[in-house]
């Protein structure tokens, strides 16, 4: 995500507009993220409903289930560990 301040979006405007076309950008106010720009198909996807759906593990769907036994976790992700423990 591309980082620009408030002054910086004023200026350039448009160009920003057709950058967070294709991916969001965080725009600073004194040194602090204060918003994010998007385009509006992000946005609406983001608020709708089904893509926000909690589930328990039980009423999850038959493939997602069978996604998750069969993941593998990166080597990476053993620094994590101790979260779970």
């Amino acid at each position: 995500m591309v980082t620009i301040t408030a002054a910086e979006l004023q200026k350039q405007f448009g160009r920003y507009r057709d950058m967070a076309l294709k991916e969001p950008v965080s725009v600073t106010h004194h040194g602090r993220e204060s918003l994010v720009v998007m385009s509006a198909d992000e946005y609406k996807r983001l608020k709708s409903f089904d893509d926000r759906q909690a589930l328990y593990a039980w009423e999850l769907p038959e493939d997602a289930v069978k996604a998750l036994a069969e993941v593998e976790i990166p080597d990476d992700g053993a620094q994590f560990d101790h979260e779970y423990k």
